[in-house]
């Protein structure tokens, strides 16, 4: 009953890998491929932890 009320930790974690993701494309899209690619292995980083978080709770 009270799961009903507990919130999803990785609902916050996909808002800024969804950030972090549009941030990328802004930096290729200037042409600052270091912060692309930056950005990009800090999102991958955090959606393995996403993944890793939804396998613990099924």
């Amino acid at each position: 009953m009270f799961g009903l009320f507990s919130r999803d930790p990785s609902k916050k974690m996909r808002t800024k890998y969804d950030k972090l993701l549009e941030d990328a494309m802004h930096a290729q899209r200037r042409g600052d491929i270091k912060s692309y690619s930056m950005l990009t292995a800090e999102a991958e980083a955090l959606w393995e932890q996403i993944e890793k978080l939804q396998q613990e709770n099924g």
